[in-house]
């Protein structure tokens, strides 16, 4: 399974990495990590990733615009908004647009894990 992950954040974009890498339970690929939404949608088109975590509040394109952009590249992927509690009705947003999960920040490892399997294996 190729995973994109997208935050503005480094040290987000880094535990979510390897929070997922160390979940044995699916073979997870990191294919990418974006720090804004024009990064992400060129790694999205050169590595057509099964699963995208998404922050919504970044530079040059935000999360919303990104999701609504990937799913119209490829209505198949999942998309985990991951976003903190004052941005819900732009997460919501998110969702409308095509996302298929959501996980406020700040989130648990197992928060993580969960909200990623729920995804994952519906």
């Amino acid at each position: 399974m190729k995973l994109l992950i997208v935050d503005d954040s480094a040290i987000i974009r880094s535990r979510i990495a390897r929070v997922l890498s160390d979940l044995r339970l699916n073979s997870i690929e990191v294919v990418g990590m974006a720090r804004n939404g024009m990064e992400a949608i060129a790694l999205f088109l050169q590595n057509t990733p099964d699963i995208v975590t998404m922050d919504i509040t970044m530079p040059e394109m935000d999360g919303v615009d990104c999701t609504e952009k990937m799913i119209s590249l490829s209505p198949e992927c999942n998309i985990l908004v991951i976003s903190a509690l004052s941005d819900k009705a732009t997460a919501l947003k998110a969702l409308k647009k095509g996302a298929r999960g959501f996980l406020y920040k700040p989130f648990t490892d197992e928060e993580l894990i969960a909200a990623f399997l729920e995804l994952t294996n519906p």
